[in-house]
């Protein structure tokens, strides 16, 4: 029955039905199914699943959309589960998608990870200037801070926010990962970042070893 349930909430987040994933989850904590199963087996299975059909062209933004909203309602039922699951505090991890880029779904899915496994991220959303990332440095003095950029167009904002907070004498206190379809290793290694996460499974190892968890 456990596989049946992973597997409905899956397919409700592929198919964007937010308030069937939210009915399903709740049905699962209900039944007493591990808050963490639910998250990697059914919405982060989902979420991962629109992923790989929209670079199949299959799926377009409004159905990414749709399922990066049914993948944050599932979110919203698990995460106080997830923080209620013990283990130690990772430190802060700031994220957010560049100045000009609006695409959420990969964000989502690195925000949910980072969660599950101890990090308190600060999620500034989409569409973030380079201002707001510095200020939020400031604020929140985050052990790392996560820039995504998902169009090739929008790759070299991530070059200025680190110059930026080279400038303002703030590199040094906060380590910096870069992610996105269109980035690579050599892009990180070019714009002066310390780390590259090719996937959220990626980031998850590489934020952790940054910080010697």
């Amino acid at each position: 029955m456990s596989d049946e349930t992973y597997q409905l909430i899956s397919q409700a987040v592929t198919e964007g039905e937010d308030g069937r994933a939210s009915e399903l989850v709740a049905q699962a904590l209900k039944a007493g199914l591990p808050p963490l199963e639910i998250l990697q087996r059914g919405a982060v299975a989902g979420i991962t699943r629109a992923g790989d059909l929209w670079r199949a062209n299959e799926y377009f933004l409004p159905d990414v959309i749709l399922a990066a909203d049914a993948f944050k309602a599932a979110m919203a039922l698990l995460e106080p589960h997830l923080r209620q699951g013990g283990g130690p505090r990772l430190g802060k991890y700031v994220i957010g998608v560049v100045a000009g880029d609006m695409h959420d779904l990969g964000k989502s899915l690195v925000v949910a990870m980072l969660s599950s496994v101890g990090f308190e991220v600060i999620d500034l959303g989409i569409d973030v200037p380079s201002a707001r990332f510095i200020q939020a440095v400031k604020e929140h003095r985050p052990a790392i801070v996560g820039l995504g950029a998902y169009m090739t167009t929008t790759m070299l904002e991530m070059k200025g926010i680190i110059a930026e907070l080279e400038a303002q004498g703030l590199r040094r206190q906060v380590k910096v990962m870069v992610g996105g379809v269109p980035t690579s290793q050599e892009f990180a290694d070019e714009v002066g970042a310390d780390a590259w996460g090719k996937d959220a499974l990626d980031t998850i190892q590489k934020a952790t070893a940054l910080i010697g968890g």
